[in-house]
Parts: structure tokens; C-alpha cells; sequence
């Protein structure tokens, strides 16, 4: 029982992160069929800029206030993500949509820019991010098993985000103009929806929320210019797999990969695991292409 207990505690968060990780990429490549190879450069955005937050709160700002500094760093890393996200979109993607190639070598090529610019500015060296104390620990369920606070933290945020993220998205003005745009943008720019500032705000929104998954990293390990590279192809299966578009999709989609993932590294090891997650969605999505939920459009093909 307790094998089972941390072993499904595990996927669960493993699944989290995923889902923190592609909710982002759920927006701009979901509502959008933007491509954006730099989503994992956003993160690792994100997770510098809790470094830096940090390195301000331990040098500038008296030791009583340290731990505070995460609460901050989540704001912080999601502006600065979103500013980034706003000039790319205004500067190169905006140029580029219904060209999903195009898109795809463009924005490849801006994460490598932007992965060259972290390691002249903080190095190549990974660098460590020190967890507030009120996260260290954890909480004992039964004797062997104990639910770090780091992870119940993680898990708290993507709630936060997700919850964020559907009130915006169904149950705001700003949210139908984005869904209409993305639905029909000629009948939307006729009713009056300025198209291009939806575009720009939908894609910000999307690589700030990239910001905040990075700063969330940080509380698992030390962090480097190639962080969102290790996440990134984990990130696009999560939204293929639960349907392009589809906020539900990408909840079923990351609970799915994470727990299998963890349930088959259990049983083998790290790399087969993995394999057999690979072979089970190219077998599911064999079965339904559109993924678990799909797009209703009353467009016909």
C-alpha cells in the first residue's frame, strides 16, 4: 500500500508539471497552430528570472524577507515571460500565421538566440535556485511515505493556473473575443474584434504562463539555458494527445503521461519506460487522431 500510495503521489505530480508546462503551449499551438519551437526557452525565461529574483532579496533586501521571495518570483516570472512572448509575437510570429513550417524554423532559431543570450549573460553552468524554508520537508501520510511540500506546492499552483485559465478563457469578454477569433477571424474582425491585439494577448498570455512552469522548475533542481529543452517534446504530446485546443484535453492528456510514465518506469527502468509511453500514445492516437476531446466546428472539411 505504500508503494502504490507514492507511486500514484508521483505521477500525479509528474503530471502537474506537464500540465503547468503545456499549458501554455495549449494556447499558442492549441487555439493558435503556432508552432513555437521556443516555448522552452519562455521557461527557462521564467526560471532565471526566480534567479535573479532571488539573488535581489538575498543582497538587497534584509535576511527576514528571503523566503518571501518565491511569492514574488511567480508575478515577476510571469511578466517577464509575457514581455518576451508580446515582442515576439509583434516582431516575427504575427508575419508567420498559417505558415506552420515557416513558424517552426522561425521560432527554432529564436530559441537558440535566446539560449546563446543566457549563457553569455549567466553562463553555461547550471545554476541553483534555494527553495523558501516553509517548503522544506514534507508531510508524512505513514511510515516510508512522506509528500514533499515542493511538490503539494507545485501541484497548489497548477490549480491556481488552470482555474485562472478557464475563467479567462469561458467566462470572460477578453476569452470569447480570443475563441471567436480562433473559431471564424473573418466574422470576428467584421463584428468589430481587432484581430491583431487578440493575437498579440493570446500569445503573451501563453509564454507568460511558459514563465511561470519555468519558475515553478526551480523548486526540483538546479536550472541552465538548455532547461526547456528537456520538456518541450513531453509539452507537445500533452496537447496532441488530449486534443488540439481543448483545455479538458490537456488536463486528460498530461494526467495520462505522467502517470504511465511512472507506473512503467516502476516496472522497467527510466528509458524503457519512456518508450512504452511513446508506444502507447502512437497506439491511441492510431484509434482517435483527434485526441481525447476533440474540436466541435460546425465548419464542414
Amino acid at each position: 500500500m505504500e508503494v502504490l500510495i507514492l507511486q500514484l503521489f508521483n505521477g500525479i505530480s509528474v503530471s502537474s508539471i506537464l500540465l503547468l508546462i503545456a499549458l501554455g503551449l495549449a494556447i499558442t499551438f492549441g487555439l493558435m497552430k503556432v508552432i513555437n519551437m521556443a516555448h522552452g526557452e519562455l521557461i527557462m525565461i521564467g526560471a532565471y528570472s526566480t534567479y535573479l529574483t532571488q539573488n535581489i532579496f538575498k543582497n538587497v533586501l534584509p535576511d527576514s524577507l528571503f523566503d518571501w521571495y518565491f511569492v514574488l518570483a511567480i508575478p515577476v516570472s510571469f511578466l517577464i515571460a509575457f514581455l518576451f512572448g508580446l515582442i515576439m509575437e509583434m516582431s516575427l510570429i504575427r508575419f508567420l500565421y498559417g505558415r506552420p513550417l515557416d513558424s517552426l524554423l522561425a521560432t527554432w532559431g529564436v530559441g537558440l538566440v535566446l539560449q546563446q543570450l543566457a549563457r553569455s549573460i549567466f553562463g553555461a553552468p547550471n545554476v541553483a535556485v534555494k527553495s523558501p524554508s516553509w517548503l522544506e520537508g514534507g508531510i508524512r501520510i505513514m511510515e516510508g511515505t512522506v509528500f514533499p511540500y515542493k511538490r503539494l506546492f507545485i501541484l497548489g499552483l497548477v490549480c491556481l493556473c488552470l482555474l485562472a485559465m478557464y475563467f479567462y478563457i469561458y467566462r470572460s469578454l477578453e476569452g470569447r473575443r480570443m475563441r471567436a477569433v480562433m473559431q471564424n477571424r473573418d466574422m470576428a474582425a467584421c463584428l468589430g474584434v481587432s484581430t491583431r491585439r487578440v493575437d498579440a494577448m493570446t500569445f503573451a498570455i501563453g509564454s507568460g504562463i511558459a514563465g511561470i512552469a519555468g519558475c515553478a522548475l526551480t523548486l526540483l533542481g538546479p536550472i541552465g539555458p538548455s532547461l526547456g529543452t528537456y520538456y518541450i517534446v513531453d509539452a507537445f504530446m500533452v496537447v496532441v494527445l488530449g486534443g488540439v485546443g481543448k483545455l479538458v484535453g490537456t488536463v486528460l492528456g498530461a494526467f495520462g503521461i505522467g502517470v504511465f510514465n511512472t507506473i512503467f518506469e516502476y516496472w522497467t527502468n527510466a528509458s524503457l519506460g519512456k518508450v512504452l509511453v511513446f508506444l502507447c500514445i502512437v497506439a491511441f492516437l492510431q484509434w482517435r487522431p483527434s485526441g481525447f476531446v476533440a474540436m466541435r466546428s460546425r465548419s464542414l472539411d
